[in-house]
């Protein structure tokens, strides 16, 4: 199970990316270097979706090379921001500086599945949430910058100070970022991820206090454009720990690298934008669990819904239009916020869910003049107060870890209620049928807690604008 340090980043996230929309890992060290979002630049107001593969050299003793999927999640608003695994507020933003609050989670700890030989009968070493305050400057030249992160949870406790400098260079669709950071860290978080206890002292393994140290890292980001909207996203980094933590039996004393490529897509408003005056839509559903696999329920193979348990949900959503029409198709996007509500049937107390997502809505079908239809395919986070009961029996039935922050994906198809009866007042209003998914993508990504696994949920749903 996670911490529950944990649980409070993934809640603020989860909190803040739903007001964001609607204002208007196999890994084992994390690189320093803030990976994928510093290469998807949206417009404020706009977001981001995508998936990145990360790989890196564990800082860990015969831990090998780590790899992991990293969702991308990107939102930019003018209090607000997101940035895959970092959540914040502006304080104050002008054309030169820029001052924020924020919540990271920490990937560092040991790797989750294959713990090396070197690491036995050790005590595990979690990943962590930070809380932090940044500064950036912003000059002609580069950019200067400076965070300070204490450990938020009952971790490491640790603290951190870092500074850097970067620079953005445009050399046409090809934007880079050169960067170079000095993360100077205390003792508290040096010797909790890479000390060794008196307790876990074995005749290989002396106990050791690495103590506070300066890590210096060098990295370099990438985006290239490959349409208005679609980014390739690369990068790569060194980090040269300190002396002390490289001095450390359970440390391979060598320089991490690291590196990650993946694929983004801009929905920033700013090319080919829906209209001023965007409508408010609303979405209400209710739906019964399913043991089919979401691909063949859109593939029409499975639709049943008579399950052992017949846990229900029950949603009201939220949405604004992003793009309509995009490059003249008949596809809009709009990006929806909701509140759902487990019902678990008395197998556990039913809660509350969060889900943020954008979705993709394609309707040029030859019928659609007549009788409005539309597929339609969404993808953004979820997070659970509760584990979901489904989640939680299939996961301990496999002997699976569960997670309350999963991907979400939103399938669905729905026709014009108004065209059906001949009221062109409800041609906005559209009922249909859809499928509610959590998933931690096939349990390749720390940061969805590794979970292999899921739920399904098929719902029926009206939904109308305002």
């Amino acid at each position: 199970m996670i911490s529950g340090s944990r649980y409070t980043l993934q809640a603020t996230a989860a909190v803040a990316l739903c007001l964001s929309l609607l204002s208007g890992a196999g890994m084992a060290a994390e690189a320093a270097i803030p990976i994928v979002a510093a290469t998807v630049p949206v417009a404020t107001g706009g977001a981001g979706l995508g998936l990145a593969m990360r790989f890196e050299n564990s800082p860990y003793r015969d831990g090998g090379t780590r790899h992991d999927f990293v969702p991308i999640y990107v939102y930019e608003s003018k209090r607000l921001f997101i940035e895959t695994y970092r959540v914040g507020l502006k304080l104050n933003e002008t054309p030169d500086s820029r001052f924020d609050v924020f919540a990271a989670y920490r990937f560092e700890g040991f790797p989750y599945d294959r713990i090396p030989a070197n690491l036995a009968g050790m005590g595990n070493r979690a990943t962590g949430a930070d809380l932090g305050l940044g500064y950036q400057q912003r000059r002609p030249w580069g950019t200067l910058f400076g965070e300070v992160l204490h450990d938020a949870g009952s971790e490491s406790k640790g603290s951190e100070v870092r500074v850097g400098y970067r620079y953005d260079w445009k050399v046409g669709k090809l934007q880079l970022q050169p960067q170079i950071t000095f993360a100077a860290r205390d003792a508290k978080l040096n010797n909790y991820y890479y000390g060794v206890r008196p307790s876990e002292a074995t005749a290989t393994r002396p106990a050791y206090e690495p103590g506070g140290g300066v890590n210096a890292e060098l990295g370099l980001s990438a985006s290239y454009r490959l349409s208005e909207r679609w980014r390739l996203l690369g990068g790569i980094s060194a980090t040269r720990w300190a002396s002390g933590v490289r001095a450390s039996p359970i440390v391979e004393n060598r320089t991490q690298l690291a590196g990650h490529l993946g694929l983004a897509y801009d929905f920033s408003p700013e090319h080919d934008a829906w209209p001023e005056g965007r409508p408010l839509i609303v979405k209400v559903l209710h739906g019964k669990s399913s043991d089919c696999n979401v691909a063949h329920v859109m593939l029409l193979k499975c639709f049943s819904t008579n399950t052992v348990d017949q846990t229900r949900v029950t949603s009201i959503e939220l949405g604004r239009p992003f793009i309509e029409r995009l490059n003249g198709w008949p596809l809009d996007f709009v990006g929806y916020v909701g509140l759902l509500r487990h019902s678990e049937r008395g197998l556990q107390e039913d809660s509350w869910q969060a889900n943020a997502y954008m979705k993709a809505y394609y309707y040029g079908f030859p019928w659609s003049e007549r009788v409005r239809t539309r597929l339609g395919f969404g993808v953004g986070i979820s997070y659970a107060q509760r584990v979901p009961y489904v989640e939680m029996r299939d996961q301990l039935a496999r002997d699976r870890s569960s997670s309350r922050l999963l991907n979400y994906l939103d399938p669905s198809i729905d026709i014009s209620l108004g065209d059906l009866i001949g009221a062109r007042s409800m041609r906005e209003t559209y009922v249909g049928l859809g499928v509610s998914h959590r998933s931690g993508i096939f349990g390749s990504s720390r940061l969805l807690g590794n979970v292999n696994g899921g739920s399904n949920y098929i719902y029926s749903y009206v939904e109308w604008r305002m």
